[in-house]
């Protein structure tokens, strides 16, 4: 089902656009069924209407996918949470990140949240310079004992476990269409753009790190790789393989991801994960009630690479006792 929309939710979309929004998406499902898939505004630069099928930026929202690949891994017994990094990719566990495991990672408390030294556009799209700059890198904090969130460079990490483990060696786009996406039917999420796709994407605006932007941010996030319009309308941030905030898709697709989570690892009679496994998604990190280092504040955040909100009426009112939200946000 498509084009479903809500009187309530139509309201919230002008509302928004009132508000100084451009373009926007929003799709849902209840139950693994499609209940609200809509779109408003337009495409700035262009003026074309945005649609359902326009394409968008969600940036971090790219680590629920690159985590749920994880996932099918561990499901099928080649990856153990509690084990080292170093177990599946030997190269890493050097410089202070023998213990490193995959735990930390997920939860980001391995202790290297920074991008490499001289990141640009362009050594970022080098996969393999990526992997060499992390199994140098020794970590800022000793793995495993400080809340600091992994902005950008999680992705890289997380992917590489996922393509050390797949029995088929395959790069991690291959592997996220082959064995997450094509197996629940979602069409139009992409790590890696095709350029056939370009003319669909939203065009960003904005968004740049503030003047003054605080060393600790620009350290996970370096100017010339920064989230916002001046780098990622760029057709090379669109074609670059960045697990941890490059995905282009539609709200629809993110939606059915979660729906299949939502749903216990089943979505339209396919199991892509074990129901127990996917009930576990929302075990609090260590030190969850501790700050985060990157995001100064305390923030939620699963053992298992997703975030959290709520625990119950107090947040969720209308979710009832005892409601857990598993999500994940994305700048802009």
């Amino acid at each position: 089902m498509t084009d479903l929309t809500a009187p309530e939710v139509e309201r919230a979309l002008e509302e928004s656009l009132a508000r100084g929004e451009i373009g926007l998406q929003v799709a849902a499902y209840l139950d693994g069924e499609l209940i609200l898939n809509t779109a408003a505004g337009l495409d700035g630069p262009s003026g074309d209407p945005v649609t359902t099928t326009t394409l968008f930026n969600p940036f971090s929202v790219t680590k629920a996918v690159t985590a749920t690949a994880l996932h099918v891994q561990a499901a099928r017994g080649l990856i153990d949470y509690t084990a080292p990094v170093a177990r599946y990719w030997p190269e890493f566990g050097t410089n202070g990140k023998e213990t490193t495991t995959v735990r930390d990672v997920l939860s980001h408390r391995a202790g290297i949240p920074w991008m490499p030294e001289g990141v640009t556009p362009r050594l970022q799209s080098d996969w393999d310079w990526m992997i060499r700059r992390i199994e140098e890198t020794a970590p800022e904090f000793p793995p495993g004992t400080v809340n600091c969130y992994h902005a950008l460079v999680w992705g890289w990490i997380t992917g590489e476990l996922v393509r050390r483990t797949d029995v088929k060696g395959r790069h991690l786009p291959a592997f996220i269409r082959e064995e997450v996406l094509d197996p629940l039917r979602i069409d139009d999420l992409y790590l890696g753009l095709p350029e056939s796709r370009f003319d669909r994407v939203a065009t960003l605006v904005g968004g740049d790190a503030p003047a003054e932007a605080p060393e600790l941010m620009l350290r996970g996030m370096p100017r010339a790789v920064y989230p916002c319009a001046r780098v990622y309308n760029e057709p090379l941030a669109r074609t670059t393989v960045n697990p941890g905030a490059g995905s282009i898709g539609t709200a629809n697709s993110y939606a059915r991801l979660f729906a299949m989570l939502a749903c216990h690892g089943e979505l339209d009679g396919v199991r892509l994960l074990p129901a127990d496994l996917v009930t576990s998604f929302t075990t609090p990190r260590d030190g969850d009630h501790e700050t985060d280092r990157y995001l100064g504040k305390v923030n939620h955040v699963s053992a298992y690479g997703y975030w959290l909100a709520g625990t119950g009426p107090t947040a969720y009112p209308l979710l009832g006792e005892g409601t857990s939200v598993l999500h994940h946000p994305g700048a802009g």
